[in-house]
């Protein structure tokens, strides 16, 4: 019988994803058992503090990055919006689990849509990315910063009486808490995070026997998906800097890339897509994000690194 420690965040929905990697790793390999290792990251301890103001890239991974390349544990389960552009030396990602609903979903105990919001409602996001383009459709409302699980921001919704909170679909789903009154937002309003609803593994790099376990759990579409997004969000500025969307479809081994880059007060959004395949998603991920720069998205990037935005998130 062979045990593999699998290393996760401590909140409910990094506990619900290490262990759903962990059950579908144990039900492709009959003689492997798991063991689930908690660690609290950076992002975890600090929570009244915008991410956007913290400055640092990996607040949700350096912790469990750096026990895994300790040998503390064997892989790591981490939510691939979290993940920084560029891995640590020795590091890489192993398998993606299919991705849930990619999409952002408002949340209001009203039953409010976002369309239907009432003027200067207050809204709970902390998001720069999701802040810009919630600006652009109603620049009327007033968009309050908002950090936690998604527990927690559920209970500041209430307790803070906001009118609405935004959240991404996919963790509110493993949570079951689709029973709330919500809203998909339209794509064609807000772009998700690069790689939102989707499940990452990582793993030290040329470790074979894990490598070959965690492929069990590996989506081709939604790896070439996040392959495609996380390429274009390189490109463009290396790490979770600015308010970047974008989502990748694939069908067969056609992809097609949506992205976005928008100013901090959502007047400027800039929008394209690109169509590649599977079989080289970067290439997509670099040709959109040559498009958006041909475009103007350098003088947007160069505004909102000097105002000190830096979540994509």
């Amino acid at each position: 019988m062979l045990e593999v420690k699998v290393g996760s965040r401590e909140s409910e929905l990094a506990r619900w994803q290490a262990r759903w990697v962990i059950e579908t790793l144990e039900k492709a390999w009959p003689d492997l058992t798991c063991r689930l290792v908690t660690l609290k990251t950076k992002g975890d301890k600090i929570l009244d503090v915008a991410l956007a103001r913290i400055g640092d890239k990996g607040l949700f991974t350096k912790e469990l990055e750096l026990a895994l390349l300790d040998g503390v544990i064997d892989m790591a389960v981490h939510s691939m919006k979290d993940m920084p552009t560029s891995l640590p030396e020795g590091l890489i990602i192993g398998a993606m689990g299919q991705r849930e609903d990619p999409a952002d979903v408002l949340i209001s105990p009203a039953g409010y849509t976002l369309a239907t919001l009432p003027v200067k409602a207050r809204v709970g996001t902390s998001s720069l990315r999701r802040k810009a383009q919630l600006a652009n459709v109603r620049p009327d409302l007033e968009l309050v910063d908002l950090r936690g699980n998604v527990p927690t921001r559920l209970a500041k919704m209430e307790r803070e009486g906001l009118e609405a909170i935004v959240l991404a679909a996919a963790g509110v789903k493993r949570l079951n808490h689709g029973r709330l009154l919500g809203e998909p937002i339209p794509y064609h309003l807000c772009l998700p995070a690069v790689g939102q609803g989707a499940i990452g593994v990582e793993i030290r790099a040329g470790d074979e026997q894990i490598a070959q376990l965690v492929a069990a759990i590996n989506h081709p579409p939604t790896t070439a998906a996040v392959r495609a997004e996380r390429a274009y969000l390189r490109a463009l500025e290396g790490g979770c800097q600015v308010p970047i969307g974008a989502l990748a479809t694939v069908e067969g081994e056609a992809l097609v890339l949506q992205g976005m880059v928008a100013s901090l007060d959502g007047r400027q959004v800039l929008r394209d897509f690109t169509s590649g395949s599977t079989a080289n998603p970067e290439a997509a991920g670099q040709e959109l994000a040559r498009k958006l720069l041909a475009q103007g998205a350098e003088a947007i990037l160069q505004e909102v690194r000097l105002k000190g935005g830096n979540s994509h998130r």
